[in-house]
């Protein structure tokens, strides 16, 4: 499925640009575009076994379109999109619309967002979607599948969708700043030709406020340089221990729990919870003996060896202990006489 990726990327693209010419976010303006590009039939064509995995690359399509960095009519279309897809498919049961649990926070920010810009449309989708249970909460954007390539190959952004997070940047220019400093100039001299003598009331513009601007606008671009490749770090280090006190700490309890569960002997099965538990003893050297490489264990004799030496048994009773009994001996009575035997027939053949 991965060839269709790009080419229903491309089709989203084609339906979000149309429809961010419009200017609009009111749902009406989407569906006439919806209609006349006849985007419902994108799912027909679709082989039976390939339907899921088709309705499951389009959704996973247009869910990019609903969070950041895109501006906000954008994602008033992806949304919209993600409603008009999800009542589009022909898979059954429906495919959900994978919801990942660290995005949530930005959806119900773009929910407020339109609530404070009064986009009731855009509130009732959303609302409708979620009363539906068409999102299923995961913990990644997509599936994942084992021996997966960790950098998938990702599809060209339009420049047109995203916002412009470096607005100072692009508004402060070396032309603009020179000509603010010509212009600051300019007023410096007026100023000292009507009065000569320096008074602070008339200081109502800072002497270096070009400089101060440049500044400014150069230590915002740092920061926000820095805050982008902090969190891919994060990012990045989120499988190891954050800390060397933390791995330490852990490696601690690790060495506690283990010393604990050696210490201890090990509890027996229901069938031999009679016998007593031994446990070997480690025998360490003694201070003035001389120091061993390694720890020696106490060599215990065998159950029989200690059974016939504990035990004291006299007379005839050993012939007995050491003597095979027969089953017949252990069901019969005192004084009962054995049973009878018979006799096997055996047919005689006359021979004619």
């Amino acid at each position: 499925m991965n060839p269709f990726r790009k080419l229903v990327r491309k089709d989203c693209d084609e339906l979000l640009n149309r429809f961010q010419q419009t200017e609009s976010v009111r749902f009406e303006t989407f569906t006439e575009i919806w209609r006349d590009m006849k985007f419902e039939q994108i799912f027909y064509g679709t082989a039976r076994h390939n339907n899921r995995l088709f309705t499951r690359l389009v959704l996973d399509t247009a869910y990019e379109f609903l969070l950041p960095p895109f501006t906000f009519q954008i994602r008033v279309g992806g949304l919209y999109l993600l409603y008009a897809l999800f009542h589009s498919q022909t898979a059954s049961p429906p495919e959900m619309i994978r919801l990942a649990l660290k995005d949530w926070e930005e959806i119900l920010k773009f929910e407020k967002d339109s609530l404070g810009a009064k986009h009731y449309d855009v509130v009732y989708i959303l609302k409708k979607l979620l009363k539906m249970k068409a999102f299923v909460f995961t913990a990644m954007p997509r599936l994942l599948v084992f021996e997966r390539k960790k950098t998938t190959q990702m599809s060209p952004v339009c420049e047109n969708f995203m916002e412009r997070p470096s607005a100072p940047q692009t508004l402060i220019s070396n032309n603009l700043l020179e000509e603010m400093s010509n212009v600051h100039r300019l007023y410096e001299k007026l100023k000292s030709s009507v009065c000569p003598q320096s008074d602070s009331s008339l200081s109502l513009v800072h002497s270096d406020l070009t400089q101060n601007l440049q500044e400014t606008v150069l230590d915002f671009y740092k920061w926000q340089k820095n805050k982008g490749s902090g969190s891919s770090r994060d990012e990045d280090s989120g499988e190891g221990p954050s800390t060397q006190q933390e791995s330490s700490r852990r490696a601690d309890l690790l060495a506690s729990i283990k010393s604990k569960a050696y210490g201890q002997a090990a509890e027996a099965s229901k069938s031999r919870r009679h016998r007593v538990v031994e446990v070997d003893h480690v025998t360490k050297p003694e201070p003035g003996s001389a120091p061993s490489t390694r720890y020696e264990r106490i060599k215990r004799k065998t159950l029989k060896y200690r059974a016939t030496k504990n035990v004291q048994v006299s007379g005839d009773v050993w012939k007995h202990a050491f003597s095979k009994t027969r089953i017949n001996h252990l069901t019969a009575r005192d004084n009962e006489k054995p049973p009878r035997r018979f006799k096997k027939f055996k047919w005689k053949i006359e021979d004619d």
